[in-house]
C-alpha cells in the first residue's frame, strides 16, 4: 500500500533524527527534507507541504529550547499536528443512530467502486449490530443490479432492485419504503454514475435525493485522480448536499495522499478509505489515529475496537484469567489465530501497534502469514482435545498422525509446535496478573503499568517505542487506562 510507504518514509526520517547525537538545525532540515520528499511523492500539493515545513520550523525553534527539552518529541509532535491540519476538514460527518431508520445515498462517477463500497459500508455496520439493507437505484449501467445482488448475498444483507423498472426515483422510493416496514435501521441507496460529470447525472441525483430524502449523501471517489479530487468533490457538493466522502482504491495509488489532502481542503469529512477489493479492506478514516499510524505511533483505541469486534465480551475476562494462571494452550492459540483472521488485513492491525508501520508487513508477507495461520489451524483441527489442551503429550507417533490427518508434512507440524512454544514463553510473563471481579476494572488499570507491559512486549517493539521512557509516555497518552479497560470488556471502547 502506497500510504504504508509514505508512513514508512516519515517514520524513518524521524528515527534517523533521533539517532543523531545532537539535534541541530542541519539534522532538523535533513529530517524535514525527507518528510517533504515523501509527501510530494504521495502527490500532496506543493503549497501545503511547503507551508507545513515552514510552520514546523517556527514551532521548533532549536535555539529557544532549553537543554532539558526532548527535541525529538517536540519535532515529532509538530509533524503530527501539521499533518493533522492538512488532512482535517474541520467538521464531523453526520452521525447515524442505531434503531432509528437512516437513509444513506451513495453518489459518484462510474468506475469509482461505488457499488462495492455500498456493500462494504453495510457490512461494516452489520458487524456492529446494525440492520442494513441495500437498494439499487442504478438503472444506467448494465449489470449494476446483478453486481449489488451478488455482493449483498455474499455479505448476507437484504437488497432491493428491479430488472424491468427504468425509473431510478421509483426504485429508490419503493426500496426505502420496503425496508422501513422491515425495521431496517440503515437503508443504503446506490445511484447511477457516469464516465464524466455531466448534467444528466446531476439532475438524476437531485431527483433521487428529493424523493428518497436521505439523511446522509456519501460521495465515493477514486484516489487515483489525486489533487484533481478538489474540483470533483466541489462539483458534487454544489449539486447535492454531500455530507461525507469515501475514498477508494487506496491500496495501490501514488496519488492517495493528494486525494486525501484535496478532499480535506474542500471541507468535506472523509469517513472511510477503501484499501482493497475484499469486504474487510475498508478502514474508518479518523484524522488523529490515521496520522498517528503514519508516524509509527500506533492507534491503540482502534486496535481495542477491532479486538472488541471479534472477541465476544463474555470471553474476554475468561481468556485473561487463563493467561494470568499461566495456561496458554494450543486451543487458546487456535482461538487467537481465528480472531486475528477476523480482524482483517494484518498490515492494518500491525500499523496500530506503537513503533510499527504497515510497511513493516509487506503485501507478500501478509498473505504468507494469513496462510500460515490457516495451515496451523488445520493441523490443530486434526488433534484430539487432550492434545490441544496439553501439548506435552504429543509424542513422535502422535505428530506423524496429526501430519497425516491434516495433509501436512511432519516438519510443518513441528514448526507449528515451535511457534506455540515461542508464544507460550511470551504469555507466561502475564502469569500473576491480578484479574478483577466482573465490573471492577480499576485493579486491572493499576496492573497495566509500564513495568508489567514491558515484560509482555517483544524487545523489538519496546526498542521501537523508545524503551521504558517511551512506554511510560505512551501509557500517559492513553489516559486513565480507559483504552486498556475497554479491551477487556470493562467499558471505554468506542462505538458508532
Amino acid at each position: 500500500m502506497v500510504l504504508a510507504q509514505l508512513g514508512g518514509s516519515i517514520s524513518r526520517a524521524l528515527q534517523q533524527m533521533s539517532n543523531a547525537t545532537i539535534i541541530d538545525e542541519k539534522v532538523l532540515n535533513e529530517c524535514l527534507n525527507e518528510i517533504t520528499r515523501a509527501l510530494l511523492q504521495a502527490d500532496v500539493q506543493f503549497k501545503l507541504v511547503r507551508d507545513m515545513s515552514t510552520n514546523i520550523k517556527k514551532i521548533v525553534n532549536l535555539e529557544d529550547l532549553a537543554a532539558g527539552h526532548n527535541k525529538r518529541r517536540i519535532i515529532q509532535q509538530a509533524v503530527y499536528n501539521e499533518l493533522c491540519k492538512i488532512l482535517d476538514p474541520g467538521k464531523p460527518a453526520f452521525t447515524l443512530k442505531k434503531g432509528k431508520p437512516s437513509v444513506v445515498m451513495f453518489v459518484g462517477l462510474q468506475g469509482s467502486g461505488k457499488t462495492t463500497t455500498c456493500t462494504k459500508y453495510a457490512y461494516h455496520h452489520q458487524k456492529r449490530g446494525w440492520k442494513p439493507a441495500l437498494v439499487c437505484a442504478d438503472t444506467f449501467r448494465a449489470g449494476a443490479f446483478d453486481q449489488l445482488k451478488q455482493n449483498a448475498t455474499k455479505a448476507k444483507i437484504p437488497f432491493y432492485g428491479s430488472y424491468t423498472e427504468s425509473d431510478p426515483v421509483k426504485i429508490a422510493v419503493d426500496g426505502v419504503e420496503t425496508f422501513k416496514k422491515e425495521n431496517c435501521d440503515l437503508i443504503i441507496v446506490d445511484t447511477s454514475g457516469r464516465h464524466k460529470q455531466e448534467a444528466a447525472l446531476f439532475e438524476e441525483m437531485r431527483q433521487v435525493s428529493e424523493a428518497a430524502k436521505p439523511d446522509l449523501v456519501i460521495f465515493v471517489m477514486d484516489s487515483s485522480i489525486g489533487q484533481a479530487a478538489f474540483d470533483q468533490a466541489q462539483a458534487f457538493r454544489q449539486s447535492v448536499a454531500v455530507g461525507a466522502v469515501i475514498i477508494t482504491k487506496m491500496d495501490g495509488h501514488a496519488k492517495g495522499g493528494g486525494a486525501l489532502s484535496a478532499v480535506a481542503a474542500t471541507k468535506s469529512p472523509i469517513i472511510f478509505i477503501g484499501t482493497g477489493e475484499h469486504m474487510d479492506e475498508f478502514e474508518v478514516f479518523d484524522v488523529k489515529p490515521f496520522v498517528s499510524r503514519l508516524l509509527g505511533m500506533g492507534d491503540l483505541s482502534g486496535l481495542v475496537n477491532k479486538i472488541q469486534d471479534v472477541v465476544p465480551m463474555d470471553q474476554q475476562p475468561e481468556l485473561l484469567q487463563k493467561l494470568s494462571e499461566g495456561h496458554f494452550t494450543l486451543r487458546i492459540m487456535y482461538e487467537q489465530f481465528q480472531n486475528m483472521l477476523k480482524m482483517g488485513p494484518l498490515g492494518q492491525v500491525f500499523s496500530m501497534l506503537p513503533g510499527f508501520s504497515a510497511e513493516m508487513m509487506p503485501q507478500g508477507r501478509e498473505k504468507e502469514s494469513q496462510a500460515k495461520f490457516k495451515r496451523y489451524m488445520t493441523m490443530m483441527d486434526s488433534m484430539t482435545d487432550e492434545g490441544n489442551t496439553n501439548p506435552k503429550i504429543l509424542t513422535e507417533s502422535r505428530i506423524m498422525r496429526i501430519a497425516r490427518g491434516s495433509g501436512r508434512l511432519v516438519h510443518e507440524v513441528m514448526e507449528m509446535l515451535e511457534e506455540y512454544k515461542r508464544l507460550a514463553k511470551i504469555f507466561s510473563k502475564m502469569k500473576g496478573l491480578k484479574i478483577p471481579k466482573k465490573g471492577d476494572m480499576s485493579s486491572l488499570s493499576r496492573n497495566m503499568n509500564a513495568q508489567n507491559m514491558s515484560k509482555v512486549l517483544p524487545p523489538q517493539m519496546l526498542k521501537q517505542i523508545g524503551g521504558m521512557g517511551g512506554l511510560q509516555n505512551l501509557m500517559k497518552q492513553m489516559g486513565s487506562a480507559k483504552d486498556m479497560m475497554g479491551m477487556f470488556g470493562g467499558g471505554g471502547g468506542g462505538g458508532e
